[in-house]
């Protein structure tokens, strides 16, 4: 594979939300690196409410573009990850944003904009999955989306549906908290249809179910903690609470199994062992993973696509893109 820039005729873009980056700032930043890495051109495409990202990236490939970075939060980054999709061209990202769910598990600086910019533009290419969720809905129109970290149905797009602005604006992914205790009261549990690989259909009773790409949250939650990036498999989180208690049990389990003890081979041992001496088959959290996913509700559900709201469904089938997606990451992680 070429070095980044390495063909005077290499040219980039940049999509950008104008709302929620420092325009001036990322337009210093990305000449800088730009310019070290000897791009030769860089286009700027803006979004809008009505133009998310999908149309500029298209426009930008049309001109030739061989890397499209996305500056913005999770939805800018979606929207053009979802243009991208199946080409040739690479995905850089310049995270800004309240979740920035992908650079997360990336691995990608949050804070630092001049070595997003440098990994951007002279990082290398890592192949990685994209999820496609194809959405059916009350009215008949059905749609399709990608997603590149998790979807989901019940009360987490309830909570997304309730989350402050202004809140979210000043204390970022903290907002969320606030809008999960005010959706819990309010939430009932989902009765849903599903089916793994087109295998038979069963049915369950669930406060949330989670598609996901990859699985971990802000404030270093491994909701997955065995999900990756580029298996060609989708992981499937399962939360049936039956109390308060119950979601305790999954608070401890995202926090200190999944993020602690699973990190070493000792805390493996006790995590087994724990599980020999519960009583009964625990059922509050089911992981499950399969390549295909098709899940239906009996009465139109909200639902979410990387945190963003995306409307009320009654069915949605799920399928992954294997490797079909190419994103820059630091060289030190190309091969992971």
């Amino acid at each position: 594979m070429e070095e980044p820039g390495s063909e005077p005729s290499a040219c980039a873009a940049v999509v950008y939300n104008p709302v929620k980056v420092d325009v001036a700032q990322v337009r210093s930043a990305v000449g800088t690196a730009a310019t070290h890495a000897g791009w030769r051109e860089v286009l700027w495409f803006e979004t809008t409410v009505d133009e998310e990202g999908q149309s500029q990236t298209r426009e930008a490939l049309a001109k030739g573009v061989t890397l499209v970075v996305a500056a913005g939060g999770d939805g800018t980054v979606r929207a053009v990850a979802e243009a991208l999709n199946g080409t040739n061209a690479s995905l850089g990202i310049l995270p800004s944003g309240t979740g920035n769910l992908l650079a997360r598990n990336l691995n990608l600086p949050l804070t630092d904009l001049d070595e997003a910019c440098t990994i951007a533009f002279a990082g290398a290419d890592r192949p990685i999955d994209i999820g496609i969720a194809a959405l059916s809905r009350a009215d008949g129109e059905n749609t399709e989306h990608a997603f590149l970290v998790m979807a989901g149905l019940g009360i987490d797009a309830a909570m997304m549906a309730k989350t402050r602005p202004t809140l979210k604006r000043r204390f970022g992914w903290l907002a969320y908290v606030d809008a999960g205790f005010r959706a819990l009261p309010e939430t009932s549990k989902v009765r849903i249809g599903y089916s793994l690989d087109d295998d038979e259909k069963r049915t369950a009773h669930v406060s949330t179910i989670l598609v996901a790409n990859c699985g971990t949250l802000p404030g270093a939650i491994e909701l997955i903690p065995d999900a990756i990036l580029d298996d060609g498999k989708l992981d499937i989180a399962v939360l049936q609470p039956k109390s308060w208690l119950g979601w305790l049990f999954i608070w401890r389990r995202v926090t200190w199994e999944n993020r602690v003890l699973r990190r070493t081979s000792l805390g493996r041992s006790i995590i087994r062992l724990t599980d020999r001496g519960r009583l009964g088959r625990r059922t509050e959290l089911t992981y499950l993973r399969s390549a295909s996913v098709r899940l239906s509700v009996e009465s139109p559900e909200p639902f979410e696509l990387d945190g963003d709201e995306v409307g009320d469904v009654l069915g949605i089938d799920f399928t992954v893109g294997h490797r079909a997606l190419i994103v820059r990451v630091p060289r030190r992680d190309a091969a992971a």
